[in-house]
């Protein structure tokens, strides 16, 4: 119960999340978001270690780049687990593709994104799942969108992808289950980010209404009637690692959502 939790379960997800690596995948991130990223890792006081895909040219803060080429992803993930050992946590957090009508979409785009969204996250997770199996223990969380329970107009190329990893991501979590790794989706809607800034003009310049009208109709639609801040979907990822933890504990039903 509740007891068994404070007394067993607390103080040996505190020990391992504090020894635990993890591997942040961020590709299509501008440079300064990479700033962020590492500011927010490096201040964090529950992480020891930490490794970031940084696929733009500031490498100075450290981690391993490897773009969003299949291939590079690969040699570089590879070569960073020999030389460092296992990592533990994995998030995935693509940039989505670019917005537009699924009708009319090349075939390029669907292919590009693919492999960026869904191809990198399974070699990622064949790098990585067998240090995971080895400790006992491994988080998988993908960062997705709210398309996946419903299509967003005007975004075809990342609902299509954004539906597959979802998929992608629920059969692995029942295939990893058995050896305390678990993979779950985080489902964000709009987000105040560079990525929702460009959505928002492409809206407005296809209505016909400047930017702002077209931020007030969008946030008009969430019952809290504002955007979500980053740190916020931060919080319910690092929340995701604690819960599942004390859950896969005190319940061996609860392998991914």
């Amino acid at each position: 119960g509740l007891q068994a939790v404070r007394d067993e379960a607390l103080p040996w997800l505190t020990a391992r999340l504090k020894s635990a690596r993890i591997l942040v995948n961020v590709v299509g991130f501008r440079e300064p978001e990479y700033a962020q990223v590492i500011a927010g890792l490096e201040s964090h006081p529950g992480i020891a270690g930490y490794e970031l895909n940084l696929s733009c040219p500031n490498t100075s803060a450290g981690g391993v780049e490897f773009g969003a080429d299949p291939e590079s992803v690969r040699a570089a993930v590879a070569h960073h687990i020999e030389r460092t050992g296992p990592i533990e946590i994995l998030l995935n957090n693509t940039g989505g593709p670019p917005a537009g009508p699924v009708f009319g979409a090349e075939p390029s785009q669907f292919l590009r994104a693919f492999s960026a969204h869904l191809v990198c996250n399974q070699i990622l997770a064949t790098l990585l799942v067998p240090g995971m199996r080895r400790a006992g223990y491994g988080r998988v969380i993908n960062i997705i969108s709210t398309s996946v329970r419903q299509p967003i107009a005007g975004l075809g190329v990342s609902n299509t992808i954004r539906g597959a990893v979802a998929a992608w991501s629920k059969t692995l979590a029942g295939e990893l289950a058995p050896f305390g790794i678990t993979v779950n989706n985080i489902l964000p809607g709009a987000t105040a980010t560079e990525r929702l800034r460009s959505l928002i003009l492409s809206k407005a310049r296809a209505g016909g209404v400047d930017e702002a009208e077209m931020e007030r109709r969008m946030k008009s639609d969430i019952p809290l009637g504002r955007f979500a801040r980053p740190e916020e979907i931060a919080s319910a990822a690092g929340y995701g690692v604690y819960l599942l933890t004390v859950a896969l504990l005190e319940s061996s039903s609860f392998a991914g959502i």
